[in-house]
């Protein structure tokens, strides 16, 4: 390898783990705040596709409020099925996911923050479930073997991801012939300002690391997915509050006006994807 390629290479880690370590810090904070605002948390999770009987079927602190989409809901989960949600936080969709594929399947929960796997696990433990796991690790080098697993479940993660082609490639992997990624995400209808993708709390607010509509579809098919389809989308941004107090002070921080905002928060888009391997 030449100086010039070792070098880009180890720039392109060392920003990566930059973020990824953003991305730590931001959910960390999540996480010991989990549960302490339950109204807001299932106000969101029902404007994005959540209903009444899926909230009430996990505990408190599994629904952290800071999804965009139900990948559950995306395509039906069946009975006996191996399911692996990626990012899984405090486990509210790997719970869900459990319930559906019932004691014959079984779910597996990856994420890379400590807090997140010790809430998730205590979770699991209060709901009693047998049939699902929490495994630390990286969704760009997924803890699995080839062709283990059925479904693919995410959920406004891998926009987090500074190795977008990485996680795509480990979900194909892991797939069996068949098996298919249902997955929630945020995209960019135009660029956004640098500061506000890099800044933590948009990170935690879903948009950080957002890359623009074609880049990220061209990505799963570069995968080696087929029947890309995408069954919900939404203005992610409506749901963004301009009046929020800390909506405010990151205008504020950030140095972006009003109209800037208002620009800008129409820009982000949540996409339901459905793909098949």
């Amino acid at each position: 390898m030449t100086g010039n390629k070792h070098d880009a290479m180890t720039s392109r880690n060392h920003d990566a783990e930059e973020l990824r370590e953003s991305v730590r810090e931001g959910y960390t904070r999540v996480a010991e705040a989990a549960g302490e605002a339950r109204e807001q948390a299932n106000a969101q999770s029902r404007a994005i596709g959540y209903d009444e009987a899926q909230l009430d079927a996990v505990p408190d602190e599994a629904n952290l409020g800071v999804g965009c989409g139900n990948p559950t809901a995306i395509d039906g989960l069946k009975e006996g099925e191996v399911v692996v949600d990626l990012g899984s936080g405090a486990g509210m969709d790997s719970f869900l996911a459990a319930r559906a594929v019932g004691p014959t399947g079984h779910v597996i929960g990856i994420d890379m923050t400590d807090a997140m796997l010790e809430k998730a696990r205590a979770n699991a433990k209060t709901l009693d479930l047998g049939n699902v796991e929490f495994r630390k690790g990286l969704i760009e080098a997924l803890p699995l073997e080839d062709e283990s697993v059925d479904v693919i479940l995410s959920n406004c993660v891998i926009n987090l991801s500074p190795e977008k082609d990485r996680v795509w490639a480990e979900a194909y992997r892991v797939l069996r012939p068949g098996g298919r990624a249902q997955v929630s995400d945020i995209v960019l209808e135009h660029e956004l300002p640098a500061a506000i993708l890099e800044s933590t709390e948009a990170i935690v607010g879903c948009v950080g690391g957002a890359t623009l509509r074609p880049e990220y579809l061209a990505v799963i098919e570069q995968a080696g997915f087929s029947e890309v389809e995408i069954v919900r989308e939404a203005c992610f941004g409506d749901l963004i509050s301009l009046d929020d107090p800390g909506v405010q002070a990151i205008m504020q921080d950030l140095g972006v006006s009003p109209e800037e905002a208002e620009h800008h928060r129409k820009a982000v888009t949540s996409l339901s994807i459905r793909a098949v391997k």
